[in-house]
Order: structure tokens, then C-alpha cells, then sequence
């Protein structure tokens, strides 16, 4: 099989984003810190999340390990695994990490110089923090983009002229999938524990207790605070949408290669499809990077709309360019897979949107949630939950509809189940979840450039600046928070249509491990006997011998345990937050008592003990969770089979999604409704409205920052696994 010339644009456009990313990081680095206490204060923070990360990075290696030579063994020894699984998973977990790393350190150096920035105008702020958040977004598609191609160009030389090659390699490519979502559950579930025990302890007692401002520097676990807005929201973000952003164009490759099978160079094209879809939407995203800027003075709808020109222009223009892609391939009904990636990108903006409605205190739910504050924190919190059920509805219904319409646009509205229809009809789901996808590079920008306004808000602060710059700054942070809600509600929606690619992947896995030998003629031999012809095969039949159906027990018990891994993470997940916050705010009263002078500002707190404790507390507690969703999948499997799986990645992910859009909902709403307080509204800072508030967003902060963005690496890790173990299902069934 040769490559084709075009299919060189993928490492290229790579390499681009790589380039832009330095670009900015360079830009940003030339600009200055500040005054000495700016900088002092912006090396603590950067010590602290550097050291975090390095142990726990350590931590993840360890485990890596042992992963790694369990998949060796059942590769080299059983035979139940195509041999560079190992190999997949390793780079995929490698890749991922460094895309953490990459935008957290950026990230430590940009606060400061946000917060500096935000001394001369708004624009000048609002600059700096959102292309310091681009180096986030080009690294991650970069470096993905950059794995696919290395991969695909790897295997296609090992591979050439195999029967059935390209399904093998696309299968064996989703494997790397697997070490990127596991290192991004770790990196969300570790930095989700360590900023919110910070957070909590220092809202608890420094704000409600204490009655001193937000990130003032008498408060022992601001620091730690700040780390940790970098290690959660940076470094985890970064390595939970890599993953997303690989397993769409992954699964998305593998669904194309079975779609397509057997039809001559249309089963390439389909496979280089959603690569070049991905390549393009990198030089339309770094168009949209420029684009965003704003005028001094500027409301919230208008920073807003300032951030949305830029994605709003980048998402028009992938739209455009995957119709003259995918008619310029040639694909077979190049029109109707077009529209699949149009409904992709519409559910993503429908998303993004229904996300800013519930959470901006621009709109009436969060107005009411901070209204509901002047009769108590028992109110804020009944509101929040209610508001955040509420806003589930929007994005179930979105994704519904662009599962339904991306699956028959790309089949032709072929309403049969005959296996052809199917299998383009599923092709199409996985196109839309990369469409959705397409642009990150700036749509990640959005989201990372959330906790560097919050940290430069924290600078401005900590070094007495003047109010002026505070009110920037606290603009700034305030459409962080709009942002990042935003962009997890996104993160939520795109592995929604990613685990549903995942599944249909998953099927598509077991029925190669379902032929054993091959014959002469090209008919293959099934693992009863029978007689199997790929060309002729079909998806039903597999899903019949299976017994895949309602009426089977195992797909309902299946259903039932994907759901509660949903409600049982989440809790896990929580109740570790609520330890460590304990040991945070049982630190932050010690200091407060012991160490004399600190609330009068003549005494220095100890940092380094609040950081210490995130530290110690998110690495304890970030391995049970992380590997429970790693084993939950390979138990199921072996108990109930390839039906039991199905059930448990069908529950899983509806169960997953639903309660992953609410978590999020309601803990921005929450945080917004406060800072609509602080603005001046229903009695302002200090007043017991506002301490209501801040009860509800700390309620909040492991909803949105914890458990609910864990959610969506959860169920796509999970149908990692059982692809990854679909060899062990089919043999013990």
C-alpha cells in the first residue's frame, strides 16, 4: 500500500503547530514579570506545580511498567493481542504526559506577565493569557497529529501487502489510545484532588472564617492554590483532550477501514480522511488565534465575544474545508459524510453555548442561583443542584440528534441494518466527533487560558496591585470561568461521540478476533468453524452470536455496572477531595492559631506546608480510582463476555455523560453566582449572601474541577480497555 503524497500535509500541519506553539511561548517569555514580588510570588507557584508534577509522574511510570509487561505477556506468551500493543501504549501515555507538561509550564510563566500586562490595558492582558493558552492547544494537536502520522507510516512499512492491512494497523493504532487515557486520568484525577484540597481550605477558612479576600497572601493555602490550578486545569486538561483528540481520528481511521473494506484505494482514503480533517483545522485554528482581541473597558459578552470570533471563524472555515476535502478524496457519498462533520462542529457550538447559558452570570440561572444566596447556603446549593439537572437536557438532546443525523447523512439515509449501511452510518459518527474536534487549537485555548488569568487575578493580588489592575484581572478570571465551564462541557460532548466511535470500534475488534486461520481464496475461518467471508460479513451476525440483545442478562447487568462506575468514581473521587480539604483547612486554623502575626500581615505563613499536603493527599489518592476504571472493563469481560461489555460501555457512557454535563453545570454556575456577589450584587463581598455563595462553590469545586471531568476519560478509558481485551473476551466466550 502506497502512500499517498497528500497524506503528507498530516506531518506537516504537525510540526506547524509545534512551531506556532514556540512561537507564542517565546513571545510570551519576552514579555515582563512584573516588580520582584510579582516574580517571587510567580517562582513559588512554579516550584510547587513542577514538583507535584515530577512525583507524580514518578508514581505513573511505576504503574506504567507493570501495565506494559501484563500487555507483553498476553501479546508474546497467550497470543491474545497483536504484538505492538506494549509499544502503542507506551508512546501514547508518553505523548500524553508531555502535552501536560508543555502547557503547565508555560502556563506558571504567563500568570505573572498576564497580571503585569493587565497594568497597561485589558487587550495587552487578555493577549498574553490567550496565546499562552494556545501553546496548550497546538501542543496537544501537534503532538497528536504527530503520533498518528508516526504510527500510520510505521505500520503501513511493517504491514504492506498483508491481507486486510489497513484494519490492522488502524486496530493496532487505537491501542496507543489506551496509554493516553490512562495517563490523562491520573493527570485529572491527581491535579482535580490537589487544587480543590487547596481551594477548599482556603475559601473555608481564609474567606468564610478568617473574612480575608480571595488569594491574599496572609492565607497559608493560596499558594497551594495556585499550583494547583495549574496541575488540574492545565496539565489535566492538556492530557484528558489529547486522548479525546487521538481516539476520535483513531477510531474514526479503524471505522473506515472496515466501512470500506475491500473497495481499492476508497478504504485509504477514508483512513486519511479524518487525519487531513484534523491537519486542516490546525492552520484554521492558528488563524483564529490571531483573530482574538478586545478594547479597554470591555463587558463580559464582549470578552466573550471576543474569544468566540476567533472559534466561531475557525469552525466556519473546518466546515468549509472538509466539503472540498472530502470531495477532493473522492469518498463515496463525499456530500453526506460532509454533513456528518457539519453536525459534529454544530453540536459542539450547540454545547458550547447551553454551557454558557447555565453557567455565565450574564443569564438568568446563575443570576438566580446568586439570588437564592440571600436566604442561606442550603438554597444556593438546592438551586445549583437543580440548575445543573436541568441544563443535562441541551446536550443529551444535541448529541442525540447529531449521533442520529451524522449516522444517516453518511450512509445515504439508509434505513436498513444491512451490514453496509451500518458500518458507513457508524463511519459517520466518528467523522462528527472529529469535526467537533477539528479545531482544539484554539478551542483549548479558551479552556487553558482560564487558569492563568485566575493565577495572574492571584498575582495582582498577593503583590498589592493597584485596583484598577485588580478589576482587570478579576474580568479576566471571570471569563476563565466561563471558558473553562465551556470547554469541559465541550471536553464532555466530544467524548460523548468518541466513545460511541470507541464502541463501534470495539465490534469491529472483536470479529477479527473472531477469524482464526486463513485459507486459500481469501475465506477465513471463524473460532467455531464456520466458514467467513469479510466481504461478505455481517455486523448482525456478529452481534447474534453474542447474544448482544435486551433480553440477554449479561448486556442488562453490563448496563448496570457501567452505570454505577459512573456514580461510584464520581464518589470515590469526591470523598477524596473532602479528606484532603479536611487536612488543608485543619493546617490553614493551625497556622492561623500558632503562628502569631499572620492575619495582622507581620508574620509569613508556611506555604510550603499547604503545598506539601495537596501534594502527599492527590498522589494517595489518585491510584485507587484511576486503576478501578482500568479494571472494571477487563472483569467484566472476563465474567460476561463480549455481551457483558457492550452493556457495561453502553451504561457507562449515557450514565457518564448525563452526570459528567451536570457536575460541571452546577459547579460553574456556582462559582459564578459568587463572583456575581463579589461584583457588588445582593450585598457584595463580606456580606452572609455572599458567604452562601462561597459555601455553594466550594460545594462545587470537585464537581466541576474533579469528579465531572474525570467523567469523560472514564468511559473512554473504559472502552480503551475492552478494546484492548477483546482478544480475552472472544477466547473465554
Amino acid at each position: 500500500m502506497n502512500i499517498p503524497a497528500v497524506f503528507w500535509l498530516i506531518p506537516f500541519a504537525s510540526v506547524c503547530a509545534l512551531a506556532m506553539a514556540w512561537y507564542f511561548f517565546k513571545s510570551m517569555m519576552k514579555a515582563s514579570e512584573g516588580n520582584n514580588r510579582m516574580v517571587e510570588i510567580a517562582q513559588y507557584i512554579r516550584i510547587g506545580a513542577m514538583a507535584y508534577l515530577k512525583q507524580q509522574y514518578r508514581i505513573v511510570i511505576i504503574i506504567f511498567i507493570i501495565l506494559c509487561a501484563i500487555f507483553a505477556f498476553m501479546s508474546y506468551v497467550l497470543r491474545v493481542q497483536n504484538p505492538w500493543v506494549p509499544f502503542a501504549f507506551l508512546t501514547g501515555g508518553f505523548f500524553s504526559g508531555l502535552c501536560g507538561f508543555f502547557g503547565m509550564k508555560t502556563a506558571t510563566y504567563a500568570s505573572a506577565r498576564t497580571a503585569h500586562a493587565a497594568s497597561k490595558s485589558l487587550n495587552s492582558g487578555l493577549r498574553i493569557a490567550f496565546r499562552s493558552g494556545a501553546v496548550m492547544g497546538l501542543v496537544v494537536v501537534g503532538l497528536g497529529l504527530l503520533d498518528i502520522a508516526i504510527w500510520f507510516v510505521l505500520l503501513n512499512a511493517f504491514y504492506r501487502g498483508e491481507h486486510l492491512a489497513l484494519i490492522t494497523i488502524t486496530t493496532t493504532m487505537l491501542t496507543f489510545g489506551m496509554g493516553a487515557s490512562t495517563q490523562a486520568l491520573f493527570a485529572r484525577v491527581g491535579g482535580g484532588i490537589y487544587t480543590k484540597a487547596a481551594d477548599v481550605g482556603a475559601d473555608l477558612v481564609g474567606k468564610v472564617e478568617a473574612d480575608i479576600p480571595e488569594d491574599d497572601p496572609r492565607n497559608p493555602a493560596t499558594i497551594a492554590d495556585n499550583v494547583g490550578d495549574n496541575v488540574g486545569d492545565v496539565a489535566g486538561m492538556g492530557a484528558d483532550l489529547y486522548e479525546s483528540y487521538c481516539g476520535s481520528i483513531l477510531s474514526t481511521a479503524a471505522l473506515g477501514a472496515t466501512a470500506f473494506a475491500f473497495n481499492g484505494d476508497m478504504q485509504l482514503k477514508a483512513v486519511i480522511a479524518p487525519m487531513l480533517i484534523a491537519a486542516v483545522g490546525i492552520f484554521l485554528s492558528i488563524a483564529g488565534i490571531f483573530m482574538v482581541r478586545t478594547k479597554e473597558g470591555a463587558s463580559m459578552k464582549n470578552l466573550l465575544h471576543a474569544l468566540n470570533t476567533g472559534t466561531n471563524i475557525s469552525s466556519c472555515l473546518i466546515a468549509v474545508a472538509a466539503f472540498i476535502i472530502l470531495w477532493a478524496l473522492h469518498i463515496d457519498n463525499w456530500l453526506g459524510v460532509s454533513f456528518s462533520v457539519i453536525c459534529g462542529l454544530a453540536a459542539g457550538v450547540i454545547i458550547g453555548m447551553s454551557t454558557e447559558y447555565y453557567t455565565s452570570h450574564s443569564y438568568k440561572p446563575t443570576q438566580e442561583i446568586a439570588k437564592a444566596a440571600q436566604t442561606g447556603s442550603a438554597t444556593v446549593i438546592i438551586k445549583g443542584i437543580g440548575t445543573g439537572m436541568i441544563s443535562t437536557m441541551i446536550p443529551v438532546v444535541t448529541i442525540s440528534a447529531a449521533i442520529i443525523l451524522s449516522y444517516l447523512c453518511a450512509n445515504g439515509f439508509d434505513m436498513s441494518l444491512s451490514s453496509l449501511s451500518i458500518s458507513h452510518g457508524l463511519y459517520g459518527i466518528g467523522i462528527a466527533a472529529v469535526g467537533m474536534l477539528s479545531t482544539l487549537g484554539i478551542t483549548l485555548a479558551t479552556d487553558a487560558y482560564g487558569p492563568i488569568a485566575d493565577n495572574a487575578g492571584g498575582n495582582a493580588e498577593m503583590s498589592c496591585l493597584g485596583e484598577e489592575v485588580r478589576n482587570r484581572t478579576d474580568a479576566l478570571d471571570a471569563l476563565g470561568n466561563t471558558t473553562a465551564a465551556t470547554g469541559k462541557g465541550f471536553a464532555i460532548g466530544s467524548a460523548a461521540l468518541t466513545a460511541l466511535a470507541l464502541l463501534a470500534s470495539y465490534i469491529e475488534e472483536v470479529k477479527i478476533h473472531m477469524v482464526r486461520v486463513v485459507r486459500e481464496g481469501g475465506t477465513f475461518v471463524d473460532k467455531l468453524g464456520n466458514e467467513f467471508i469479510p466481504e461478505k460479513a455481517q455486523l448482525l451476525d456478529m452481534i447474534n452470536y453474542f447474544q448482544v440483545t435486551l433480553m440477554n442478562p449479561k448486556v442488562i447487568i453490563g448496563v448496570f455496572i457501567g452505570a454505577m462506575a459512573a456514580f461510584m468514581f464520581s464518589g470515590i473521587t469526591m470523598g477524596a477531595v473532602g479528606r484532603a480539604a479536611a487536612a488543608m483547612v485543619e493546617e490553614v486554623r493551625r497556622q492561623f492559631r500558632e503562628i502569631k502575626g499572620i492575619l495582622e500581615g507581620k508574620a509569613v505563613p508556611d506555604y510550603s506546608r499547604c503545598i506539601e499536603i495537596s501534594t502527599r493527599s492527590a498522589l494517595r489518592e489518585m491510584v485507587f480510582p484511576s486503576l478501578l476504571a482500568i479494571a472494571i472493563p477487563i472483569i467484566v469481560a472476563i465474567i460476561l463476555g463480549v455481551a457483558g461489555v457492550m452493556g457495561l460501555l453502553v451504561g457507562g457512557m449515557s450514565t457518564g455523560f448525563t452526570l459528567a454535563v451536570f457536575m460541571a453545570n452546577s459547579g460553574g454556575a456556582w462559582d459564578n453566582a459568587k463572583k456575581m456577589i463579589e461584583e457588588g450584587n445582593f450585598g457584595g463581598k463580606g456580606s452572609d449572601s455572599h458567604k452562601a455563595s462561597i459555601v455553594g462553590d466550594t460545594v462545587g469545586d470537585p464537581f466541576k474541577d474533579t469528579s465531572g471531568p474525570s467523567l469523560n476519560i472514564l468511559i473512554k478509558l473504559m472502552s480503551m480497555v475492552s478494546i484492548v481485551m477483546a482478544g480475552v473476551a472472544v477466547a473465554l466466550a
